[in-house]
């Protein structure tokens, strides 16, 4: 048993509708077979996290503790738990869980089971001091990767690196990223890495250098040009991968597409798209959603991380600023991923 065990735990918690965070004492809950407990070190903010926030009437009923990007320290194990021991480095995301039978499941496609589980959604999540998940959950941290570090990797890293790398696109075809924020300045960085002719899009000449700097090699001002029209000149893209929370773009931006291209989506807002079906049929394009990842991508996604220098840019904000954090993420002046850090 970790020495931490007994010790009176933190977690930010909404205690009900419309409440702000607050953080608050809470007890451990010890591992069930097949699960373990964590000590958190760090825990991102994701922009589902405001959600999970704001529901009024959560699954699991009040109090919620948020928080699906997690990183720490494995404290305890439950039984029947093999493979992993107390102090390994891990991180859990976005996947939470599975039933083990389906036929995704049964098909290694654990992200998209029925019964998926979600840290945050289903049981109490990582925006506190502990958090007690199921082992199946669990990606190792590569030890040049500092918790801070890896926590985003469980959602914005791994979906962007497995939309990038499951696209069809090759080494040196035309990719664009729609959004330099959370999301998208990881993604403009896989995809340099990955060897694609990168295209920044985003709004502002400000943002033109930054863009560079994560690896793009043309930078779109939306505030000037049709990103549409400017990836057209460019020759049409493979693949665009839209990680903004806004759906408006999109159906211009279908204009930018090369024969054969995709439209990928991880970041939206729930309104509905528009869009001429002509433009897909006469260009054989294709728009496509994208969710998440399995623990095994997450841990590749840190490797190639490790291996090719992509990193995410944090702002690490004690747990008891959770609110003030989130407010920051919600107006959008976070640069570019907010990761809540429990201390002792």
């Amino acid at each position: 048993m970790s020495p931490n065990a007994n010790h009176v735990h933190r977690a930010a918690q909404v205690a009900e509708p419309g409440a702000a965070v607050r953080v608050v004492p809470v007890q451990t809950r010890p591992p069930g077979v097949g699960e373990v407990r964590i000590d958190v070190e760090a825990t991102g903010i994701c922009g589902a996290d405001i959600g999970t926030v704001r529901n009024p009437a959560p699954a699991t009923g009040f109090p919620v503790t948020p928080g699906h990007e997690v990183a720490g320290v494995i404290a305890e194990l439950g039984p029947q738990v093999q493979g992993w021991e107390v102090g390994e480095r891990v991180t859990v995301g976005w996947f939470g869980g599975s039933c083990g039978h389906c036929s995704a499941c049964r098909t290694g496609d654990v992200v998209h089971c029925p019964e998926r589980k979600i840290p945050g959604m289903s049981y109490a999540g990582g925006w506190a001091s502990t958090i007690t998940v199921p082992a199946a959950t669990l990606a190792r941290i590569p030890e040049s990767l500092s918790a801070a570090e890896a926590a985003p990797f469980g959602c914005a890293g791994v979906t962007t690196f497995n939309a990038l790398r499951h696209s069809g696109a090759g080494p040196g075809d035309l990719v664009a990223v729609l959004g330099i924020g959370g999301l998208g300045h990881l993604a403009v960085q896989f995809a340099a890495a990955m060897g694609f002719e990168t295209v920044a899009i985003g709004r502002g000449e400000e943002k033109r250098k930054l863009a560079e700097e994560l690896g793009a090699r043309h930078y779109v001002d939306t505030e000037l040009h049709e990103p549409g029209a400017a990836l057209r000149e460019l020759g049409g893209a493979r693949l665009i991968l839209s990680t903004a929370s806004s759906s408006k773009p999109l159906a211009e931006l279908v204009d930018g597409l090369a024969p054969h291209g995709r439209l990928t989506v991880v970041g939206f807002d729930g309104s509905p798209l528009q869009l001429p079906l002509a433009k897909l049929v006469m260009g054989a394009r294709s728009v496509s959603g994208h969710l998440t990842g399995s623990p095994a991508d997450t841990e590749q996604a840190m490797r190639f991380a490790v291996a090719t220098g992509v990193r995410p840019q944090v702002q690490t904000v004690p747990l008891e600023e959770a609110q003030q954090a989130l407010d920051t993420q919600q107006e959008g002046k976070a640069r570019f991923r907010m990761v809540l850090v429990p201390g002792t």
